[in-house]
């Protein structure tokens, strides 16, 4: 069956398997790369979202929850250790959206545009609630990103509690990020050739 282009029941894979095959093991680093890159990319024209888990998508997509966990980690070690240290708190983050991105895909829920919406607040919503209390632990509340920050201080001004507060800044630009991310992509898997997807998927 196909939805929008793509065929939900051939994108299907052994989602668990644990075995990382030579495809999954070349995934891997150019997921890192497009997440590294776009990571910085939005941190150098200061955008309101992080776009630094565009490549853990693909990953997820392409060969499963444990290529975009993966993917992730790795990108969040490497890019704390040479952009911004604040970067690596977030490994464990990157890991559940990947782990959650290649459920949700391998469920059909990135099969059109209206379940991807959906999709995206999920993760959205996962990653705000395992980031909260790491921001809390280590920023005090707060995200780094100068509007949601705004929108914390004014909460902490009129006596809002803290974690509330924190979990609002986290979950509004989470969801502003996650649906951007989540749309890139969808769109860009729906460009890749059949035989790529075939690829992947006759490997794991």
């Amino acid at each position: 069956m196909k939805e929008n282009g793509i065929d939900t029941k051939a994108s299907r894979f052994n989602m668990w398997k644990l075995h990382l095959s030579v495809a999954t093991v070349t995934l891997i680093p150019a997921a890192v790369g497009i997440n590294y890159v776009a990571k910085a990319f939005a941190e150098g024209l200061k955008l309101p979202l992080w776009l630094g888990s565009l490549g853990t998508y693909l990953a997820s997509m392409l060969a499963g929850p444990t290529a975009g966990a993966i993917s992730g980690f790795i990108n969040n070690i490497i890019y704390g250790l040479t952009l911004s240290p604040v970067s690596t708190v977030y490994s464990i983050t990157s890991i559940a959206i990947g782990i959650v991105v290649g459920v949700l895909f391998n469920r059909g829920w990135f099969s059109n545009v209206k379940r991807v919406f959906v999709s995206a607040i999920l993760i959205a919503l996962t990653s705000a609630i395992i980031s909260t209390p790491l921001n809390v632990i280590f920023w005090g509340g707060q995200t780094g990103i100068p509007w949601g920050d705004a929108l914390f201080a004014t909460m902490i001004g009129n006596h809002i509690n803290i974690w509330i507060a924190s979990f609002t800044d986290e979950f509004v630009l989470d969801i502003m990020d996650k649906v951007v991310v989540a749309y890139l992509a969808f769109f860009i898997y729906r460009q890749l050739p059949q035989r790529m997807i075939n690829y992947f998927k006759d490997n794991q």
